[in-house]
């Protein structure tokens, strides 16, 4: 038997109730493993789950949706990812009744960025992927041997639908990629931190206040449940002995019916069982049980270590300590829970977590950055009113993500949206939430990992690029608030009357000529019809470039990594320069459309030759022509160069394309001698 040994681990949904003890686990006992863990902070997410691996120097916490494939593909890349453990998913079956999309949306969506991400990078070791014993569907009541690996998937709720659609995502990954990926199947796990729409803390809580314990139907289900620190032992036994290709039930061959589970945390809390319990209606489908097969592990040398009642004391006593690690969990504890939806989850987690870590910052990127990340406070610190408060759609983009930077910089309050720009009702919510003086748009389709994407995306294109970007348009032009728009310059190619090489630039009033990449068609056409609102500041973004060099959206950074480059001279736009000069322009007040570039143009052979001469003298590149990358991409590129003399006009101290590269690019990271 091998054993793996991983380097730097990404574990998803970690501030949740499972993952958190297997993060907490590895940070302990391996004190050489970087663990990076991801959550969008969800209502069943707590940071407080991870403050014992806080002050850990090999624990880092980035706060984000796995559904943003640009944030998988930078944390992948700058975090050198080797070893992924993908916990994050919806996880309670009565929510998954009442809004079974979301369930589409996070576990099988999510997981599918996940492995485009991982088939993109191609530098993942192992992939992990979590599942559940709800798969295999309804286990037979008279069956003495349980589902092994092999049974065949019968799910029954939307719940664990979603999670064998995920389930055969991972296997084609596996089989059509080469993925080294090992997928997990479990039974219930109880024990600390457990959000309590789930059994056994939703138990414990109602016990605790002297209220009566729901049964579903007649409390007949029989269920398997595992102790957490177990469960997290078999996740390290798999992470390091776990075959590629397989699949591993975690499971126990101790069942127990809903009903003596209720008995048992009666009795523990000397209530009187036939007046306690009551019975309620059952779900739509309710499995009566599950039972799994779980030798495959145990070869591993893995084995249970917690005793039921060992494990139900644990529990309760940590519950009975820790009453208000959740906060207001009312709803939670009904009947028949709909939590996805609950009041104030996130924002409840943040100020939890604020007490213990008041002093962090928004996540940098730095691969040094240990403690946990939250946000800053976003409150002026003056009593009197702040004359600007700046709402931001595109926080897990890579200029939405700097805008955020930017504004606690300069002491600007500001929010992130939190509606889809697609839904009118969810834009005017968080406008009248935030009450901002101006709203930024960074939220847009770029495509994954390229332009390329599109062509064969084309409705979710539309649906962000065009139908997102006009309604925020026209709910900011109803509520009397400038919108400012950050679009692109990918709408133009050379022609006879811009030639290339000519220095005649194309203008903010020419016509876009550039129809080559379903992208850029979106981005003229929203261009178009956003001229009929005057409350839009239209910025006209061309091949953003930044300092940090780590970043895979960097247009250095990709072409430092491409093999062949076309070398053809364009106008560029540096983000450390132009960033602040869009929150002036917000400032002032500025409409109208506006080319957002450095004055000038330079040619990709001119960037490489900076870079040699400031980062790496050894650094070699080849050319090819513009026939050439044609046939090895789907959609054609823009060539052009934009006139920016407006925009030099209202910032005269505006740096040309080259200037600008040296004084916020390459100086700043310099590794040769000057």
């Amino acid at each position: 038997m091998t054993t793996y040994t991983p380097k730097n681990i990404l574990i998803t949904g970690a501030a949740g109730f499972i993952a958190s003890h297997v993060a907490n686990r590895l940070v302990r006992s391996y004190p050489n493993y970087k663990i990076v863990i991801v959550d969008k902070l969800d209502y069943c997410s707590n940071l407080k789950n991870l403050l014992p691996s806080r002050s850990s120097p090999n624990f880092k916490f980035v706060k984000g949706d796995i559904a943003s494939a640009d944030l998988v593909n930078y944390l992948l890349i700058t975090e050198s990812i080797d070893t992924i453990m993908h916990f994050a998913a919806q996880t309670h079956v009565d929510n998954s009744f009442g809004n079974s999309f979301e369930f589409t949306k996070n576990n099988i969506y999510g997981t599918h960025v996940l492995l485009e991400a991982c088939k993109v990078t191609g530098q993942i070791r192992r992939f992990i992927h979590v599942s559940t014993d709800e798969v295999y569907g309804e286990t037979d009541e008279d069956a003495v041997v349980g589902n092994h690996e092999a049974s065949q998937l019968l799910p029954t709720n939307p719940y664990s639908a979603t999670k064998a659609g995920a389930e055969m995502l991972v296997m084609a990954y596996g089989r059509s990629y080469g993925l080294p990926v090992i997928t997990t199947r479990g039974n219930n796990v109880y024990g600390p931190n457990q959000f309590p729409e789930k059994l056994i803390p939703k138990f414990i809580l109602l016990a605790m206040k002297g209220k009566p314990l729901p049964i579903h139907g007649d409390g007949s289900n029989v269920r398997s449940y595992l102790y957490c620190e177990d469960v997290a032992e078999a996740f390290e036994v798999i992470l390091h002995k776990g075959e590629v290709g397989h699949v591993y039930n975690i499971g126990t061959k101790k069942e127990r019916r809903v009903i003596d589970v209720a008995k048992d945390i009666c009795k523990l809390f000397n209530m009187d069982t036939e007046t306690c319990i009551e019975y309620v209606e059952n779900r739509p489908f309710n499995d009566q049980r599950y039972f799994l097969d779980d030798q495959k592990l145990k070869n591993l040398g893995w084995s249970e270590r917690t005793v039921w009642q060992e494990g139900l004391k644990k529990t309760i006593e940590w519950y009975t300590n820790n009453p208000d690690w959740w906060g207001d969990v009312s709803g939670a504890l009904l009947p028949h829970p709909r939590m996805l939806m609950m009041p104030g989850g996130i924002e409840r987690n943040f100020d939890e977590a604020e007490k213990y870590d008041s002093g962090s910052s928004e996540f940098s990127g730095k691969s040094n950055q240990t403690e946990m990340v939250v946000p800053a406070p976003r409150i002026s610190n003056s009593a009197q009113k702040p004359p600007y408060k700046f709402l931001i759609y595109g926080r897990t983009g890579w200029i939405g993500g700097l805008l955020g930077k930017l504004c606690e910089k300069q002491g600007i309050p500001y929010e992130y949206g939190r509606g889809r720009m697609e839904y009118r009702t969810q834009l005017l919510a968080d406008i009248q939430s935030v009450k901002p003086t101006h709203v930024f748009n960074a939220a847009g389709i770029t495509g994954r990992p390229n332009v390329d994407w599109c062509e064969s995306h084309k409705c979710e294109t539309i649906r962000t690029n065009v139908a997102g970007t006009l309604t925020l348009a026209d709910v900011c032009r109803e509520n009397g608030l400038l919108m400012m728009n950050f679009a692109t310059g990918c709408i133009f190619e050379y022609d006879a009357a811009h030639p290339e090489g000519s220095a005649v630039g194309f203008k903010e009033e020419d016509k876009p000529n550039f129809t080559g990449s379903f992208y850029s068609k979106t981005k003229a056409m929203v261009e178009e019809l956003l001229k009929e609102y005057g409350n839009v500041c239209t910025l006209r973004v061309r091949m953003p470039i930044s300092s940090d060099l780590n970043n895979p959206r960097n247009f250095i950074t990709k072409i430092a990594r491409y093999d062949k480059v076309v070398n053809i001279p364009n106008s560029m736009t540096v983000l450390d320069e132009l960033l602040p000069i869009s929150i002036e322009m917000a400032k002032r007040n500025l409409r109208g459309i506006w080319n957002f570039t450095n004055p000038g143009v330079v040619s990709h052979n001119e960037i490489l030759e900076m870079y040699k001469k400031y980062m790496d003298p050894a650094f070699k590149w080849a050319n090819f022509t513009l026939e050439e990358q044609a046939k090895v991409i789907v959609a054609a590129r823009s060539n052009n160069e934009m006139d920016a003399s407006k925009l030099k006009k209202e910032f005269p101290e505006l740096l040309s394309i080259k200037e600008s590269l040296i004084k916020y690019v390459f100086e700043p990271n310099r590794k040769t001698s000057a």
